[in-house]
């Protein structure tokens, strides 16, 4: 008999327990037929920019897009150079050599996966001043759910005047020292895709920021540019958030905080199960920093034979993900760049140890118990 399934990601469960909020979000949609840039629309913009601690918020069409136009604002292109993670998500560098410039890995933390503050500040050190002129911005990642060091990031920003352009799109509603993701750079970006912590039924972003001038050049931006019908200030593209993706959000913004809060009640079931169910040393626990709050978009651990734990896992009805198995420095699109295997070590390193358990609001403290207790069966096979 097969062993019960574990998936790692329940989205259906989710939009069950609230269907008939989603449903009724949607029929209002449909009844007043205002289906581009409609109220919902702003009336997300504003209780995501309360709920993050910013006076602004523009809505977008994909996590991707906002990372693209506040650097678009930044009038950003060719000669450029933006430091980024090489431990994220394809899109934070994809946007800056989309439009002409190059992105510059610093490596990251080994605790946290973040961008390493101590290593930023080295390479803007080393920079001559006119190849540092030509660094136009950074990005820090808020990766798994839980914020970089921003107060080290923006003090070394600050000494140099580089915008940071905060890529929250796995970490809405984290903290770092009271302060909300999205909240503490030059401006923040997120993503509403389906598998984050809040997600929508397609694609969907949004970007943060404090600055009104910037506010007013996205909203531009993303009409192509356009104040008035048919009239363009400037060359943007097409990027809106659907009215019914604004309106499955604001259904589903009101339980965030619950969803995120039993995240972290999984995570705590993880470790005390890693404590009494494996032996010292068999994995390493993902880090939550005293000054941070850590949401867990993911619940990534370090595990040795990593492929073929999750191989076994897989066998025994356990999903697990692998984020993220290439670092950037090492695809095929950015050998042009010049990296090699061992410019970034800790990265590297993450590559080939990260996996990802689930760690959905939907799962109970039984299923925690099962993923661990199968997971003990694999490591004492490999032992």
């Amino acid at each position: 008999m097969p062993l019960p399934q574990i998936p790692l990601l329940n989205v259906r469960a989710q939009t069950a327990s609230i269907r008939a909020e989603i449903d009724q979000a949607i029929a209002r949609v449909l009844d007043h037929g205002q289906f581009i840039l409609g109220p919902e629309v702003r009336q997300l913009e504003e209780r995501i920019a309360e709920y993050c601690g910013t006076k602004f918020a523009i809505a977008c069409a994909s996590g991707t897009d906002a990372i693209l136009l506040p650097l678009m604002a930044l009038n950003i292109g060719p000669g450029d150079r933006v430091v980024v993670p090489p431990f994220t998500f394809f899109a934070t560098a994809g946007c800056v050599s989309r439009l002409g410039a190059t992105p510059v890995f610093v490596d990251i933390e080994y605790g946290t996966f973040n961008l390493d503050p101590v290593l930023l500040g080295r390479y803007l050190e080393s920079l001559p001043p006119a190849d540092l002129a030509t660094v136009k911005a950074i990005i820090p990642v808020h990766l798994f759910g839980q914020c970089a060091d921003m107060p080290a990031i923006n003090e070394i920003a600050g000494r140099f005047s580089i915008p940071v352009i905060e890529d929250a799109a796995q970490a809405i509603g984290s903290e770092f020292s009271g302060a909300r993701a999205g909240s503490m750079g030059w401006c923040g970006t997120l993503s509403f895709f389906p598998s984050k912590n809040l997600g929508g039924i397609g694609d969907g972003g949004m970007v943060t920021t404090n600055d009104p001038s910037l506010d007013a050049r996205l909203r531009l931006l993303r009409v192509h540019g356009s104040g008035a019908t048919y009239f363009h200030d400037e060359v943007g593209t097409n990027s809106r958030l659907d009215t019914l993706q604004a309106a499955v959000l604001l259904a589903k913004l009101p339980h965030l905080e619950g969803w995120a809060v039993r995240r972290q009640e999984n995570a705590a079931a993880y470790r005390d199960a890693f404590s009494r169910l494996l032996p010292e040393g068999a994995l390493t626990a993902p880090i939550a920093l005293p000054d941070a709050t850590h949401v867990y978009n993911q619940f990534t651990i370090r595990v040795r034979q990593r492929d073929e734990v999750r191989r076994r896992l897989a066998e025994m009805n356990v999903a697990s993900a692998v984020y993220y198995p290439l670092p950037l420095h090492q695809q095929k699109c950015f050998e042009p760049l010049g990296y090699r295997a061992g410019d970034f070590p800790v990265t590297e390193t993450a590559a080939n140890e990260v996996l990802s358990l689930p760690i959905d609001p939907e799962l109970g403290p039984d299923s925690i118990e099962t993923v661990v207790e199968r997971l003990a069966v694999v490591l004492q096979s490999l032992a």
